[in-house]
């Protein structure tokens, strides 16, 4: 796949590249306006990319354009190694920022975990654990006005072949709508998981579709 824009280039993650890849994540966020009545943008964006940015920098790229940051490609090798980490040493630690945040007694931010427990309850965050077969995960966004040039799918395919050289045999990753399921099918991604989050109904009106993607390198 090539870019339609010979002046994009891509280049592996560094360190530099942090704050635009934060500012990406949280403009391509799927909850869009309603983010801001909830939630503090600097804990979103440490949930969203802090593991990939911190932990696991060498599993990334980055795109760019007349040296702007335009869209990013950040994952994980391992997957279990991933959540270890995650579960021990990023939950406490934005737990810690929540609590010294003073949002999680915020009414807005009150009804929401309501409506998170009551997900959970109904079993909408148990998925089965595809980490065996497909051990790698991705996590990729596009700036909105540089979409729909070949910019993601020509970075999927960067990262895949880095998965290919460490010799990592599949990946699998979820994402939370009809589009983006519909892109990755299109670069010959299998569906291994269907399901829907129903938390954000209070505020959309409507369920959130979780599809979980994978395929064998």
């Amino acid at each position: 796949m090539e870019l339609s824009d010979i002046n994009i280039k891509i280049r592996p993650y560094q360190i530099d590249d942090r704050k635009n890849i934060r500012k990406i994540s949280l403009e391509s966020v799927f909850l869009g306006e309603y983010r801001h009545s909830i939630f503090d943008e600097e804990i979103l964006a440490d949930f969203l990319t802090i593991y990939f940015t911190d932990y696991e920098p060498s599993s990334g790229y980055v795109a760019i354009k007349e040296n702007q940051i335009i869209g990013y490609v950040v994952g994980s090798q391992d997957v279990r190694r991933m959540h270890r980490i995650i579960k021990y040493k990023i939950v406490p630690h934005l737990a810690y920022k929540i609590l010294l945040s003073g949002h999680l007694l915020s009414r807005n931010n009150l009804v929401l975990i309501k409506h998170i427990l009551n997900s959970y309850v109904k079993g909408e965050f148990t998925t089965p654990d595809f980490s065996q077969e497909y051990p790698a995960t991705l996590h990729i966004n596009i700036a909105t006005e540089y979409r729909k040039q070949h910019i993601g799918s020509t970075m999927v395919e960067y990262f895949l072949d880095f998965l290919r050289k460490k010799g990592v045999r599949g990946i699998h990753f979820g994402v939370l709508s009809e589009e983006a399921k519909k892109f990755f099918l299109k670069l010959n991604f299998n569906l291994l998981y269907s399901g829907k989050y129903s938390f954000l109904r209070y505020l959309t009106g409507k369920n959130i579709p979780h599809y979980i993607m994978g395929k064998h390198l």
